[in-house]
Order: structure tokens, then sequence, then C-alpha cells
């Protein structure tokens, strides 16, 4: 698998994984939808720190910049 996740998709997958594990964990803590936005947080940030997201393969997208080649 190639990267397909720019910087900037990175931060933001890292704050929608913190912004979900937050309220899964604090606000909405033992209940079923805490437990399921904890369970969800986990792809963004996999995603995130991978940087490779399967979705956007499948679609065509690439947020990662492409770096001129040196001869």
């Amino acid at each position: 698998m190639f990267n397909n996740v720019g910087t900037i998709d990175r931060f933001i997958r890292f704050g929608l994984a913190g912004t979900l594990l937050y309220l899964g964990l604090g606000v909405y803590g033992g209940s079923a939808l805490g437990i399921g936005l904890a369970i969800i947080s986990i792809i963004p940030a996999l995603t995130a720190l991978i940087g490779t997201c399967p979705l956007y393969s499948l679609l065509g997208i690439n947020t990662k910049s492409q770096q001129p080649q040196q001869n």
C-alpha cells in the first residue's frame, strides 16, 4: 500500500480521533453511544498513523503532495 494521506489531513484525523475519544469516554462515558464513539475513534487514528486510507484508495483520492524528483 502507498501513502495517500497528507500532513494536514493527518492532523485533522488526529483531531477527529481525539474528539471522538473525548466524547466517548468523557461526555457519554459508560453508555452504548460512548463505547461506540470510543471504538470508532480508532479508525481515524489508525489511518493517520499509517498514512493510508482504504476509502481514499477506492475513490482515487490522494491528499499527499507529490515531491518533484531531483535528477
